[in-house]
């Protein structure tokens, strides 16, 4: 007879909640901070409570009735011997009510508000009066559905009767930093067990402004430990990446590289020539490069990945180069295919392609190119990481547009190295491949680019270690372009301002952000708007571009359009036919229309600054001078919110990229720029990159002493913080 298996162990919703917010040790219950507090240590009498404090009282329930107009609600009337109060309850259940008798003597908390009916509280809590009360401010916690406060208070209660709090910081740093940052003060008394404690459950007594502000020494103690966490983090990716190999890819004189410089229309800006230097003394290590690429919108960022890409080929190597959308990929391929497609032909090499859209039988081919090393440059979307993919001998995966992509999809890029060693192009002699061990692959070399600067917080936190290049140099030609704010009650206006620009022969964009009907938001839709354009241009013949007579062409352009239809519609536009193009943020980054003078972007306030800034990048391309006119709504509101007027603000103020990006990091903080480069990485809970740089100049400076003299103990503050998601930091 077979013995019985073990019973699965349950969870309960409460437990399958928890582990929603990621809270499965001790520690991470212990670090599960307030939101906000709650002062019940003290009963408030009525007559002494002002209008719109919130307040605990203890009062004898006088009336309670269920009424239904004008909606059903439960109506209780309390007294507590000063005055009267009318607790209004719109969703209640019969326990409630039973628990809200007339006699009950009760302990309830809420906002006292005035009025008609004299006081009332909506919605209070309320218990059976009696017992003692508390000593510390009440804990509120951010949660989930299905994960009660009293659950959570619970479970905290437990994390921190648990958890391993011991300092983890060096005892030589437990008075502070050294001298030269000497004003920061963690606090001797302000250990990690104390500031857990403390924060929460604070005494009543406690200034609740600097509870709020985080700026109480508690707090300054937690935001220290993480910002010192991230980036112990980040040195151990760093060194850890130092130990790996890859290729050597040196340029040789008279290679492709040179042939590549030789053959480009224009020359480079001394900018371009610096970073490509860089990133050239970086692919001739044997030690793999790990490079981002910052430069703004129309810096050239593309001719330094194709000179990259030169010296790889030539050394024998293949390249792949990653782009977020088939549109950024296509127009990649047709721009690198003219650079070195007459360059590689001689030599029986190819450039191949790989998108979703493909069909069956022309991504075969692509794959088989792919496999056999025929393929010396592969450009493409995700589809570049699918598993059925398979190079030769990867040696440098560039990928541009870099915070579109998520952590995994970069790791997944960096895997594709084949450990089969050596060169098969023949270009160069079969180079000596330094190896981590026996059997395993060469890393790849891995260049990154983004058209959104980084902040110098932001580098010094997130991008540590990262090597960082910048094009902080426009290539000649490039006119400003000049941004307007337009209510969108001049609409009209806007619509004279793009026959003007067709009448000198030039082109537009008009950027909405949905693509059609949505109740959730109330916005002009790309369909709506193609359809207004096109009537409104309609038989308005202009000379320029359209000729005399001809009817001006809008197309629509949007992300769920079958990829044939858009590739038809971008070849239209690009080749002049097109006067005006409608499309979502589909055309955000990559488009390149010279002719295109005029962007009239939609709903504005709704985008981000960064993805505005992108935006405004795809006119001001060629010599014509050009314009951005930001469409904003106010909606029913009097006037825009304060982050949304902060932004058009910051686009109306500014064309450059740099301080686009400052003033991002300081709206909106970090999420912005890190975008899907954080997915599932540690975002910094506690500290903020503006207001605490002294305590990240404190971290990147006790960071590599602590990891040269007390290693045990950072591997142990690195552990506590992080748990397993410092993995994530290797991409």
């Amino acid at each position: 007879m077979s013995a019985t298996p073990p019973a699965k162990p349950t969870t309960s919703p409460a437990q399958k909640a928890l582990h929603k917010l990621g809270l499965t040790r001790d520690i991470d219950l212990a670090l599960h901070l307030p939101l906000r507090y709650e002062d019940e240590t003290r009963i408030v009498r009525l007559a002494d409570a002002r209008e719109g404090d919130t307040v605990q009282i203890e009062a004898t329930v006088t009336a309670c009735e269920v009424t239904f107009r004008p909606r059903r609600q439960l109506l209780v009337t309390v007294d507590d011997g000063s005055e009267t109060c009318l607790l209004r309850f719109f969703s209640f259940y019969p326990s409630q009510q039973k628990a809200l008798a007339v006699g009950a003597r009760i302990r309830a908390r809420g906002e006292v508000r005035g009025g008609f009916a004299g006081r009332t509280m909506m919605h209070p809590a309320f218990r059976v009066a009696g017992g003692e009360l508390p000593t510390a401010l009440t804990p509120v916690y951010p949660t989930v559905a299905g994960l009660p406060q009293a659950y959570l208070r619970r479970a905290v209660l437990g994390g921190l009767a648990h958890a391993d709090l011991s300092d983890t910081l060096p005892p030589a740093d437990l008075s502070g930093p050294r001298e030269n940052l000497s004003e920061i003060d963690l606090q001797p008394l302000w250990g990690l067990r104390e500031s857990l404690l403390f924060l929460h459950h604070p005494a009543p007594d406690v200034a609740l402004a600097t509870l709020e502000d985080h700026s109480h020494p508690a707090w300054q103690r937690l935001k220290a430990e993480e910002l010192l966490a991230q980036q112990l983090s980040q040195l151990q990716a760093k060194r850890a990446r130092a130990l790996l190999r890859a290729p050597k890819l040196r340029a040789r004189r008279d290679g492709l590289h040179e042939k590549l410089l030789a053959a480009l229309p224009f020359a480079l800006t001394k900018a371009q020539h610096r970073v490509s230097e860089e990133i050239a003394r970086d692919l001739a290590q044997p030690v793999p490069m790990h490079r981002l690429l910052q430069g703004d919108v129309g810096s050239g960022k593309t001719v330094l990945a194709a000179l990259a890409a030169a010296i790889c080929i030539d050394a024998g190597w293949q390249c792949s180069l990653m782009v977020p959308t088939e549109i950024l990929a296509e127009q990649h391929f047709r721009k690198l295919l003219g650079w070195l497609e007459p360059l590689l032909a001689p030599l029986g090499l190819r450039t191949a392609w790989l998108t979703g859209s493909q069909k069956a039988k022309e991504r075969r081919e692509m794959l088989a190119l792919i496999a056999s090393g025929e393929a010396a440059l592969v450009i493409g979307t995700h589809a570049v990481i699918q598993d059925k993919v398979v190079f030769k001998n990867l040696a440098l995966a560039i990928i541009d547009e870099q915070h579109r992509f998520g952590v995994a999809q970069r790791l997944a890029l960096r895997g594709k190295a084949n450990s089969a060693p050596g060169a098969v192009h023949g270009l160069a002699p079969t180079p000596t491949l330094p190896r981590t061990g026996e059997g395993e692959s060469p890393e790849p070399h891995l260049l990154m680019m983004t058209a959104t600067p980084i902040p110098r917080t932001l580098a010094m936190s997130y991008y540590a270690d990262l090597e960082v290049s910048t094009l902080d140099e426009l290539p000649p030609g490039r006119t400003p372009v000049i941004t307007k704010l337009v209510h969108e009650s001049r609409r009209d206006e806007v619509v004279q301002r793009i026959r003007a620009q067709l009448a000198q022969g030039r082109q537009v964009y008009w950027v909405c952000p949905l693509i059609e009907e949505s109740e959730a938001l109330d916005l002009v839709n790309a369909t709506q708007t193609h359809a207004a354009l096109s009537e409104a241009l309609a038989g308005a013949g202009v000379d320029g571009l359209t000729g005399s007579g001809q009817p001006v062409m809008v197309g629509l352009l949007h992300s769920r359009m079958p990829a044939v239809e858009k590739k038809a519609v971008m070849a239209q536009f690009t080749s002049g036919r097109m006067a005006v193009l409608v499309s979502t943020t589909v055309i955000e980054v990559g488009v390149d229309v010279p002719n295109a003078s005029l962007m009239v972007i939609e709903h504005a306030e709704r985008f981000g600054l960064s993805q505005l800034h992108q935006l405004r990048g795809r006119v001001g391309r060629g010599a014509a001078a050009s314009a951005c006119v930001l469409l904003y709504s106010t909606g029913e509101a009097p006037r825009l919110g304060e982050v949304a007027r902060a932004r058009l603000k910051a686009m109306a103020e500014t064309g450059d990229g740099f301080e686009i990006a400052r003033r991002d990091l300081e709206i909106r903080g970090p999420g912005e720029f890190l975008g899907a480069r954080q997915s599932g990485a540690p975002l910094l809970r506690f500290a903020d990159l503006v207001q605490d740089a002294d305590l990240l100049d404190w971290a990147r400076e006790l960071a590599p002493r602590m990891l040269d003299q007390y290693p045990d103990l950072a591997q142990k503050h690195v552990q506590r913080w992080l748990g397993g998601k410092s993995d994530y930091l290797k991409a």
